[in-house]
């Protein structure tokens, strides 16, 4: 039965059945060693000469090969250790060698970091740049961060619900992607940009505490913390204030971290809070480093960010939301919406951590009234609002708590927490700056059947890339 790499430690004379990845081959003289792979690590394989059938393929073995290794456990040599691996204090000495797939030399190394190679070489072969420790080490931990957040917020009574991925497009801020319905020519579905509306809409149904690892898609330029496509932490409260929101995000990002990395210190606990006002005066951003060393990887510098504006001017001077127009505007600034909007506050809130905006929430308006005021003073006309957000308005009208809720980016999270440059550094399958996908090949020409079964006709002709 096959065990694991890192399992040969407590298996001293022992055999053993391990299959993996040949790692590196080297001959020393009449001796064949091997490093093999696998999903536990990396552990020494010797080949003798006394093995009659095993020995001779050895000697063929290269790079990347797939094989079943069957052996002894040994303790290696004193001045044959290797103490930077789990593994080093043993050795496998072979019986038995059976290749189950062979392979071409990779077209980069395996055995270093990586950050030295083109990036678009290295995505055209992520299936092969994955195999790299650094990343593998990456991945995992984005799986501790999201095992750990599920069992967090499920200890609280949090339920997770999926939302949809197709839905309406609304105007939200970002681009939508779209998706044109072929059973309804001429009609469009929308990749949610986060699951805004659906997760108020569980409020209304009396779900009170939800969360889910969303999956959310914005038509915008990439860069090295954003991606087309995204993970985040989405959470909505019901029956809540502001406070609620940030002592519950605190503690869980607190105890995370005590959790998965251990090694990272926060620099002060409570996080220090900061009105938009004061940051923007003091700091000229929303977004302040207010780490002590800002040469420590290991400090972790969490703040908050309150009191933003609820209206601020776009590029062509005309007013729209600071966040998002489903934010409720502060109760003691609500008698200004009228006579001084840009001077109103909002109930939103940014978790700040390293200089990055790590996740944005907010108190909810829960009035169809106050809603539709916002909508209004943001340019919506009566006939716009109701095709766009009639469903929620109506909602609304049926009992709808206040609610509340934030939602961290977990693609930023595990960028900071396993210092890496940039966010396509923790994702499996990220798309290039460009928003490409070398390895897919995509985005691509489709077939013109498709379109037309789709009642699409292109402008012009679109050139391969």
């Amino acid at each position: 039965m096959r065990i694991l790499t890192k399992e040969i430690v407590m298996l001293e004379g022992e055999a053993v059945e391990l299959m993996g990845w040949v790692a590196g081959r080297r001959d020393h003289g009449k001796l064949v060693f091997i490093d093999l792979r696998d999903r536990g690590g990396v552990v020494q394989v010797v080949f003798l000469p006394s093995a009659k059938e095993a020995y001779p393929e050895a000697q063929k073995l290269r790079a990347e090969w797939v094989v079943r290794v069957r052996g002894t456990v040994a303790k290696r040599p004193e001045n044959m250790r290797n103490s930077a691996i789990v593994t080093g204090d043993f050795e496998i000495q072979a019986s038995d060698l059976l290749v189950l797939n062979q392979a071409e030399t990779p077209p980069f190394p395996l055995d270093t970091d990586g950050h030295d190679i083109d990036e678009e070489t290295r995505l055209k072969y992520r299936y092969l740049d994955l195999r790299r420790s650094r990343l593998q080490k990456n991945l995992k931990l984005r799986h501790q961060v999201i095992h750990f957040m599920r069992n967090f917020l499920s200890d609280r009574s949090f339920v997770e619900v999926e939302t949809p991925v197709l839905g309406k497009s609304t105007p939200e801020g970002a681009r939508d992607y779209l998706v044109p319905s072929r059973v309804y020519p001429g009609k469009f579905y929308a990749l949610p940009q986060s699951p805004q509306q659906y997760k108020q809409l569980l409020m209304v149904a009396g779900l009170e505490r939800y969360f889910q690892i969303a999956r959310c898609f914005r038509d915008e330029d990439s860069r090295g913390d954003r991606q087309p496509e995204f993970t985040q932490l989405d959470l909505e409260m019901s029956f809540v204030v502001q406070e609620d929101v940030l002592s519950l995000t605190e503690e869980l990002l607190i105890k995370l971290v005590g959790a998965v990395a251990p090694e990272k210190h926060i620099t002060a606990i409570p996080f220090p809070r900061m009105s938009w006002k004061e940051a923007m005066e003091k700091h000229k951003t929303d977004k302040p480093d207010l780490r002590k060393d800002k040469n420590d990887p290991n400090e972790l510098s969490f703040m908050w960010i309150i009191d933003f504006p609820l209206f601020e001017k776009d590029k062509e001077g005309k007013m729209t939301a600071a966040h998002h127009p489903f934010s409720r505007p502060n109760p003691e600034d609500e008698h200004m919406l009228d006579t001084d909007p840009y001077a109103v506050r909002s109930w939103c809130y940014d978790i700040v951590l390293n200089q990055y905006e790590l996740g944005s929430g907010s108190i909810r308006i829960n009035n169809s009234e106050m809603q539709k005021k916002i909508f209004r003073m943001l340019g919506l006309s009566d006939k716009k609002i109701d095709a766009d957000f009639g469903h929620m308005l109506q909602a609304f009208e049926f009992g709808a708590p206040p609610h509340g809720g934030i939602a961290p980016g977990i693609d930023r999270l595990i960028m900071i927490l396993s210092n890496e440059p940039n966010i396509r550094e923790t994702i499996a399958f990220p798309k290039t700056g460009d928003g490409r996908d070398p390895m897919m090949d995509a985005p691509s020409v489709v077939d013109p059947s498709q379109l037309k079964e789709l009642g699409i006709v292109l402008a012009k002709k679109t050139k391969d890339r």
